[in-house]
């Protein structure tokens, strides 16, 4: 059972491993990277981080979503971390789910801060209007204690 969708392109870390994952009472991590895989020291670090009774997962886009639409996940109290919101459209899109929480954005060029930490550009902001406009609730919140801001109101 998937418990929540998150982009947060540092993946795997403090807020994630604690606030996050004891707040969903997830027991899976399925992290989704399309570069991390290939990064062996980046995969080192990320499987230091995993909190103690958890399961983390790392694939790429495909996997991920082959995995997920295998029923091989059903088992899980999964909370999936996307690297970016491309990803987490893919992700959306194949798992029909409804709610994408949208963490940490690294600043990147021609890109606006939209809460604390969610830097977008014009190309995230089309696919977070996109899923909008699909009947996803798209919301911005870093932590579990934070204000939501809801996506629908930037457009």
């Amino acid at each position: 059972m998937i418990k929540s969708i998150r982009v947060d392109y540092r993946l795997l870390h403090g807020q994630v491993a604690v606030s996050w994952t004891a707040s969903l009472g997830a027991d899976c991590l399925l992290l989704v990277s399309d570069t991390v895989k290939n990064d062996p020291l980046r995969l080192n670090a990320l499987k230091m981080a995993k909190p103690s009774g958890t399961k983390v997962v790392v694939k790429n886009t495909a996997e991920a979503v082959e995995a997920l639409k295998s029923g091989v996940t059903d088992k899980y109290k999964l909370f999936i971390i996307c690297e970016t919101v491309e990803i987490a459209k893919a992700i959306i899109e194949a798992t029909g789910e409804k709610t994408l929480n949208i963490g940490n954005i690294a600043y990147h060029e021609n890109a606006k801060l939209y809460g604390r930490s969610a830097y977008m550009d014009a190309a995230e902001l089309a696919l977070v209007k996109e899923m909008v406009d699909d009947g996803v609730d798209v919301f911005i919140q870093m932590i579990p204690a934070d204000k939501v801001i809801k996506c629908k109101s930037l457009f």
